[in-house]
């Protein structure tokens, strides 16, 4: 699981420098800050399970298993990428391993888990849909039909909402009403729990018993995991709307750290071997840079492939 939160973590910071320095095309809209909810979700899903996600893919795709290499290919825009280079950062995934391409419109992926999961359930599989999404998309209608949707036919799609207070510079507390999002579970007949979002064994807890749940054909469940982004809405947003106090509470409590300080704290690992994980994880992230920019473009007339079944 470290492993997993520092690849995210450095994945996404390697990302954003590279943007600044102007030699990635497209923009970016990053999830520093919320790697525990990806990890400790996705770290015991099958490859076959489906997942759907946001305009913050990178995390959850990593964690479903698109390779570091062609999500850094598709962050080039070049043809080796999980995307073939038309996606860019908002749209990356991998039907190979489940990881359905992400859809930036808010709510929009919720609608497609509900499609992913009619399509377990009439296959008789036990396979699951994770749906991804932030808190403001719990008031979007997408959100209002999905979830009567999943469960008045009982599909197996756990819904994840990760809540990181900020729907781009609105606070949640502007916008509902209630202390928890997962309260809105009970209005459509399923269970709704809320779990520390940096918490990657609280985060992985609480998935598994929604993902069992739902496996064994007892229907769908609202997670809300309570997190926070470490970076703006999108590269160009300084957070000037955010109350420095409370930057500094959630910071405190970042998901890598917590994870790396628990494992010395419990003496699971020496510091020498968390080293060499970390150094390990930064020379793939190297060589998923070097092996992007050598790759080929696209050519023009792959435009056109790919759009029509």
């Amino acid at each position: 699981m470290y492993e997993q939160l520092f690849l995210l973590r450095n994945y996404e910071d390697r990302i954003y420098y590279m943007f600044l320095e102007g030699i990635m095309p497209g923009t970016i809209h990053q999830s520093q800050g919320q790697e525990a909810c990806a990890v400790g979700v996705l770290f015991d899903v099958r490859k076959e399970d489906y997942m759907t996600s946001t305009h913050r893919p990178a995390g959850h795709c990593l964690a479903k298993g698109v390779s570091l290499e062609s999500m850094m290919c598709e962050m080039f825009a070049k043809a080796n990428g999980c995307c073939k280079g038309k996606g860019g950062a908002m749209h990356t995934g991998d039907i190979s391993v489940g990881a359905i391409p992400a859809v930036a419109i808010t709510a929009g992926g919720m609608p497609v888990a509900i499609g992913a999961g009619l399509s377990c359930k009439m296959r008789k599989t036990d396979n699951v849909v994770i749906c991804f999404f932030g808190d403001g998309a719990s008031n979007e209608g997408a959100f209002h039909e999905s979830m009567n949707a999943a469960a008045i036919w009982n599909l197996p799609v756990v819904f994840v909402c990760e809540n990181n207070l900020y729907g781009a510079s609105t606070h949640i507390n502007q916008v509902i009403k209630i202390k928890d999002l997962a309260e809105r579970a009970a209005a459509y007949g399923m269970p709704g729990y809320v779990a520390d979002g940096n918490d990657v064994l609280a985060v992985n807890k609480a998935a598994n018993e929604a993902i069992d749940r739902a496996r064994k054909g007892k229907g769908p469940t609202l997670l809300e995991l309570k997190t926070y982004r470490r970076c703006g809405h999108s590269r160009n947003d300084a957070c000037g709307y955010r109350d420095k106090q409370e930057e500094k509470e959630w910071f405190e409590k970042d998901p890598v750290a917590r994870c790396k300080n628990y494992i010395l704290q419990q003496q699971l690992a020496a510091p020498v071997e968390l080293e060499a994980i970390e150094k390990k994880v930064l020379q793939q992230i190297d060589d998923a840079v070097a092996f992007a920019k050598a790759s080929p473009s696209p050519e023009p007339q792959d435009a056109l492939l790919h759009v029509y079944a």
